[in-house]
Order: C-alpha cells, then sequence, then structure tokens
C-alpha cells in the first residue's frame, strides 16, 4: 500500500481544525499538522516537510489562493498537491481554484466519516 501523505491544513477557524484533525487522524489514520493562517503555514511548512496542503480559501490577511502561490514560489513546495476545503462551491470558485493549481475542492459542510478518503483520493490523483 502506498505511504499516506502528511498533511498541513491551514483554517482560520478553531472549530474548523478540530473537527478536520478528528476527521483525518481518527477516521483516516493520516498525521496532521495545523496551521491558522498563511502566514504560519509559509513559516512551519519548511519544518513540517507535508506531502499535501489543505487550505481554507477565506482567511484574513491571506486568502488561501494567496498562500497557493506563495507556497508555489517556495521551491520545495513548487509541487507539492493543494487541496482547497471551502464552503464556496460555486462551480466558476472551483474551477478558479483548480486553474490556480489545486488538485481538488472539497466543499463545507463536508462528511466527517468520509473526509479521509476524499483527501486520499484527490491526494493519490496528483501522483
Amino acid at each position: 500500500m502506498d505511504a499516506l501523505p502528511k498533511i498541513l491544513h491551514v483554517d482560520d477557524d478553531l472549530f474548523i481544525r478540530e473537527i478536520v484533525r478528528i476527521c483525518l487522524e481518527s477516521v483516516g489514520g493520516l498525521a496532521v499538522e495545523q496551521c491558522a493562517s498563511g502566514y504560519e503555514a509559509l513559516e512551519r511548512a519548511p519544518e513540517v516537510q507535508p506531502d499535501l496542503f489543505l487550505l481554507d480559501v477565506m482567511m484574513p490577511d491571506m486568502s488561501g489562493e494567496d498562500t497557493l502561490v506563495a507556497l508555489r514560489a517556495l521551491p520545495e513546495f513548487a509541487t507539492t498537491p493543494v487541496i482547497f476545503l471551502t464552503a464556496l462551491a460555486h462551480p466558476a470558485e472551483i474551477r478558479k481554484l483548480t486553474q490556480a493549481g489545486a488538485v481538488g475542492v472539497i466543499t463545507k459542510p463536508f462528511d466527517p466519516m468520509t473526509l479521509s478518503t476524499q483527501v486520499l483520493e484527490l491526494w493519490r490523483s496528483a501522483l
């Protein structure tokens, strides 16, 4: 079986971070590190060395899309897969995020029992 990815999850909402952590770690058996902002993700990513970024879109100061652009500017993360987890489920927004380089978009609210499966499927499709 393939090795499981180490995930860096970025969301400004503490409640969402806790739910996602439980879903990915307890249900999916995945390793998850979390950040509360895009700026924090940029600082921690070199230390964490994630195999996958899971980003919220709407965050204060630095949006998820801006975070993606900044991560892509770092050579070690130029090709690291990115998945957006967002309430912005409009087709035009999803198209915009995938055109920006995301391998997929998972909409909020999400199913806690299938989140890890969705994340793994999108990650594997990017390999």
